[in-house]
């Protein structure tokens, strides 16, 4: 990739006047930026999203990966945690950022709910849990799936809706079909598909509770997404979650996405009392606008630094 770059950035660096190389992803994007900028004489930033330390597994990864951060003028993070990861491959505090990602407030925001609950057949009495996200292991729908048999065996008269589709990382979908079929749930549980951002929107004002079962995540935009419909929110403690979930009025966090976890908190979230309202201002108080804003200040920063030196 590098090899690739170096000569067409130099030669944009001289035709464009460029100030700033921006990365996003500490890998690999983050390490050929800081051979564009050795070549080019222009600074350049880094933004870490969550799977940079699943890289940092690996020995040679991790060199590379503290090698460019150390050198980058910014390192952003979108996540306290992630900001503690950079600092513990040697980078300076003060050259990190932390700056959480947005919500796009046009499209997520407390909908009609008989509206969107009759869009997708489901009863006054039913009690509905959400589990959105691409169609792999990783993001745990099983786990929710298993958690729906326990509920519906104590009496807990649960739907679970399941909005994704194929994802990067394997289908997941058939193996997800056959535990339905296993666990004599499948009357119970809807496979929406991909959806949308405005049909997701709808499923989500649907749900009486959204679940983020995922064993890995950097800043999970759909919680956010969920927060600004209004609806309250179990997630396992991975990535950001306890920066997203700072308060019990919004949901629950829950140590691991199992169902030993997830069972009680579902029963506990089906039976409460929520204030929609409030957990929807709150998950709308952070805009794409105000995320822009906070980046570009950054950037500006790191020119006049630059500039007067």
């Amino acid at each position: 990739l590098f090899l690739r770059l170096a000569w067409p950035v130099r030669q944009l660096v001289r035709e464009s006047r460029c100030q700033l190389i921006d990365a996003h992803f500490g890998y690999p994007e983050g390490i050929v930026a800081a051979m564009l900028a050795a070549v080019s004489g222009v600074p350049f930033a880094v933004t870490l999203r969550g799977n940079e330390p699943l890289h940092a597994e690996s020995a040679a990864k991790r060199k590379l990966l503290a090698w460019s951060l150390r050198r980058a003028a910014r390192v952003i993070t979108v996540s306290n945690r992630l900001r503690e990861f950079a600092i513990g491959l040697g980078v300076a505090p003060e050259s990190i950022v932390t700056i959480p990602n947005g919500v796009d407030a046009s499209v997520f925001y407390p909908l009609d709910r008989a509206a969107a609950r009759l869009r997708f057949g489901l009863a006054e009495q039913d009690r509905v849990v959400l589990s959105a996200g691409s169609l792999i292991r990783r993001k745990g729908h099983h786990h929710v799936l298993q958690s729906l048999t326990t509920l519906r065996r104590r009496g807990v008269p649960t739907v679970l809706l399941i909005a994704g589709g194929p994802g990067r990382e394997g289908r997941f979908e058939n193996e997800l079909l056959r535990l339905a079929e296993e666990e004599n749930c499948g009357d119970h549980v809807r496979f929406l598909g991909s959806l949308s951002p405005e049909d997701l929107a709808q499923a989500m004002c649907a749900a009486d509770v959204f679940c983020l079962a995922s064993s890995r995540e950097g800043w999970p935009n759909v919680l956010h997404e969920a927060l600004a419909c209004g609806t309250p929110a179990i997630a396992s403690d991975v990535g950001a979650v306890r920066d997203m979930l700072p308060h019990p009025e919004l949901g629950i966090v829950v140590p691991a996405p199992d169902p030993i976890h997830l069972v009680p908190a579902l029963e506990r979230a089906l039976g409460a009392e929520w204030d929609r309202s409030a957990i929807a201002r709150f998950g709308q108080s952070r805009s794409w606008q105000c995320v822009a804003s906070e980046v570009l200040h950054c950037f500006r920063q790191i020119i006049q630094f630059e500039a007067e030196q």
